[in-house]
């Protein structure tokens, strides 16, 4: 099987049967014994709204584990719901970001083996999201790919199978949704939860300037009467409070756009750069990324199944396919053909 553990969500795929499992990365247990409630949706559900004992936290921060033993319970779950039970300890591919380091890595390989994988190999997001992008990246020929997820935003070149420039940087949807939590207690003196947070910014947040702008209902706590209050939300406030943790990302791409060598950068420059994760979804991002580097741009088919889609294509070369930290590439098989 192969897993997308991601710090918004994580998607289980088993080999023959594709995509099974795809909900939150949330975790639901009682603070003094420990005990899972919840795990996944149901979980999700309860953030912001359990009692005292229980809390409902996410195990991972930017796409690396924060707390061991919470995530183990976590893959432990989403295994035993999808695994026949005659195979009690399946071999397991985990996504992790390109920049992650030594006791990162480890720390990923350890909750797995405790959850009950038999063996345990990493792949890098980049490199599974071209695959999943149906991307032939055996070739000796540039290809850009730009993954924003909930908590980090990988910048990745390829060729050859490997990835010869990168960048990690720690920001995506979430600190987007921080951003829009944040505008609205500074400016309009409204407590909101970060689900709210989300849905606004799935609803009408955008990058470019839209046509036509677009508003919405917000209910929320109003911080000097204590009392619910509705406002109405215009899209360029959206656009404004998110544009910090946006420029970070531009900053990224350029600063891997700028390390390339220039027959890679020729390249991408005529093949164009691959979006891929539920952040690049947001309205005007495509059209943003072109604008800033010049060069043609595209989004995966499925932004965010794809990463878990390549992870799942490379179980057919499992026993090629080696772990590597940053500096060094992860390779496959010479011969890889793409189906």
């Amino acid at each position: 099987m192969a897993i997308d553990l991601g710090t918004a969500n994580t998607l289980v795929y088993v080999g023959g049967r594709g995509i099974v499992v795809s909900e939150p990365s949330v975790v639901a247990s009682d603070l003094d014994t420990g005990l899972v409630h919840a795990v996944g949706a149901e979980a999700e559900r309860m953030i912001g709204r359990t009692p005292a004992t229980i809390a409902a936290t996410r195990p991972l921060r930017h796409g690396v584990i924060a707390d061991f033993d919470v995530t183990e319970e976590m893959l432990r779950y989403f295994m035993r719901k999808v695994i026949d039970r005659r195979i009690a300890h399946p071999r397991m591919i985990v996504c992790a970001p390109s920049g992650v380091t030594e006791v990162e890595k480890r720390a990923v390989e350890e909750a797995s083996l405790a959850a009950g994988a038999r063996r345990v190999h990493l792949i890098e997001e980049p490199i599974a999201a071209a695959i999943g992008a149906g991307i032939a990246i055996e070739e000796p020929i540039g290809r850009m790919v730009v993954d924003v997820g909930g908590g980090t935003s990988e910048m990745a070149v390829i060729s050859l199978g490997g990835i010869v420039v990168s960048r990690s940087a720690r920001v995506g949807g979430y600190e987007m949704d921080e951003a829009i939590t944040h505008y609205l207690r500074t400016v309009h003196h409204l407590a909101v939860g970060s689900q709210t947070a989300e849905r606004i910014k799935i609803g009408i947040g955008s990058v470019t300037r839209q046509d036509p702008e677009v508003t919405m209902e917000v209910r929320g706590r109003h911080l000097l009467t204590g009392l619910p209050t509705a406002i109405e939300l215009h899209s360029e406030e959206v656009r404004a409070a998110v544009a910090s943790p946006v420029s970070e990302i531009l900053q990224a791409i350029r600063d891997t756009l700028e390390e390339t060598p220039p027959e890679l950068a020729s390249d991408i420059a005529r093949d164009g750069i691959l979006l891929a994760g539920g952040g690049t979804m947001i309205r005007g991002f495509a059209e943003l990324v072109s604008g800033e580097t010049g060069m043609p741009v595209f989004s995966a088919e499925s932004p965010l199944t794809c990463v878990a889609t390549g992870s799942g294509r490379a179980l057919e070369h499992l026993d090629m396919l080696t772990s590597a930290g940053r500096g060094r590439r992860t390779r496959l098989a010479a011969d890889w053909r793409m189906a």
